[in-house]
């Protein structure tokens, strides 16, 4: 078909498909570049600059405008034109939504909003030992006050045996329109979020809860595989992503490479450093996804220097020896999950929210990960509490948490009688500049 027909029909096609068209082969890509049709797109979705108009009428002038246009540029000049506008518009669009800041979390109040507007989607992505690619997009997602958990599931699953790695990616549209569409062809932005190995899963990974269908397998970073214990293969895949830069995790990296933050330049601490840190705030979320067991803010949170032991600084939120500041959690705690067939609720899991705020309100430590509540050996001391008591603990390379809980028999809750936070010596000393 001779070049100008294609062009006539490729004038006829919107952004995203004339895109895809464009993919084809090299032919019908340096067509797709028509700047002629890509200033119609352009002008019809945006509106142009003022221009002075001249003597002629203005129907002439507008033919010598877009002639002009046409000609002084280079192919798919236009076309990049559009593409970097609708990305700007969009980003204008969110920048407004993330403005107001909630006073407990420190972080947006409409994450929600946000991610609706910009098309912001997740999906993972399982290669094979061969190089093959499985793409997961369907996902079930349940926002929460500082993350969301997001939710895989599929009755086509690979076999775990033949899977090498898995790969979890913020997808974006580069077209709005495309994103109000709901379109998963049009062009899209990945950016990589974590990537983990699977060879040896159930070996190296350790296992956080079961039920009777599925048991869980944490891998890191908030991730869970759910495996069918009858033929040990994958049922659901969960994930848990806390708010705080997560717009930047999840559009700003590459499909190979993940967004790598900017470099911090240490805070000038003017306080004593005999003091140790003061006035610190913690905002705790206990989930199972679907239900919430705990959403409480913690204030003026102190430790002294004489409180650092063992490379890690202490914040205590709820103390054993103050009964007063003891909690009830909402429901008995458990992770729910579902698959096409099955929904299940793996009792004492739940996933942990923490965000952490300096003296000036300023997000310093979060996370968002699934927890388990282990049953101690030891009994109850405390005289208010006479029933068995349940831990948890997390860690990673910027701290650990520990909460104590006790369940009451006669009441059918849990309450929690201890709550500490312990800061890696070296995450505070790279913030401060001090010397701990």
């Amino acid at each position: 078909m001779p070049s100008e027909m294609l062009i006539k029909v490729f004038s006829y096609l919107d952004a995203a498909s004339l895109l895809a068209v464009g993919c084809v082969n090299r032919h019908f890509y340096h067509l797709a570049n028509d700047n002629g049709i890509w200033l119609k797109i352009y002008s019809s979705c945006f509106q142009p600059k003022k221009t002075i108009w001249k003597m002629k009428s203005e129907q002439t002038e507008t033919v010598s405008l877009g002639c002009a246009a046409l000609h002084e540029r280079e192919p798919g000049y236009w076309k990049k034109e559009y593409i970097f506008k609708q990305i700007a518009v969009v980003k204008s669009r969110v920048m407004q939504l993330v403005k107001p800041v909630d006073p407990y979390t420190g972080l947006p109040c409409k994450n929600k909003e946000a991610m609706k507007a910009s098309g912001l989607s997740w999906i993972i992505v399982l290669k094979d030992k061969i190089g093959k690619e499985h793409v997961m997009e369907e996902a079930n997602l349940s926002f929460k006050d500082t993350s969301v958990t997001i939710l895989w599931h599929s009755t086509d699953w690979p076999c775990l045996d033949i899977l090498s790695t898995l790969k979890l990616f913020g997808v974006i549209p580069l077209l709005p329109d495309q994103s109000r569409a709901g379109s998963k062809n049009g062009p899209r932005h990945r950016s990589l979020i974590a990537e983990y190995r699977l060879a040896n899963l159930t070996e190296k990974s350790v296992e956080v809860g079961a039920d009777k269908l599925v048991r869980l397998v944490y891998l890191n970073s908030g991730l869970v595989v759910g495996l069918w214990k009858v033929k040990n293969e994958i049922a659901f895949v969960m994930t848990s992503l806390h708010y705080h830069q997560l717009f930047e995790r999840s559009t700003l990296g590459s499909a190979t490479v993940k967004y790598a933050l900017p470099p911090h330049k240490p805070l000038l601490d003017d306080v004593d450093p005999e003091y140790g840190l003061h006035d610190y705030s913690l905002h705790l979320d206990m989930h199972g996804r679907s239900c919430t067991y705990l959403c409480g803010t913690f204030k003026s949170l102190f430790c002294r220097k004489d409180d650092i032991a063992d490379e890690y600084l202490k914040l205590t939120a709820v103390s054993l020896k103050d009964n007063t500041k003891h909690l009830p959690l909402i429901g008995t705690p458990g992770l729910s999950w579902e698959t096409d067939v099955f929904k299940g609720n793996v009792k004492d899991c739940y996933v942990m929210d923490v965000t952490l705020l300096d003296e000036i309100g300023k997000p310093f430590w979060c996370f968002s990960a699934p927890v388990c509540m282990d049953l101690s050996s030891k009994a109850s001391g405390l005289y208010d509490y006479m029933g068995h008591i349940y831990t948890t603990d997390y860690a990673d390379s910027e701290g650990k948490v520990y909460v104590e809980l006790v369940w009451l028999e006669e009441t059918k809750e849990y309450f929690i009688v201890n709550l500490v936070l312990y800061l890696s010596t070296k995450k505070v000393n790279d913030w401060f500049g001090t010397n701990y």
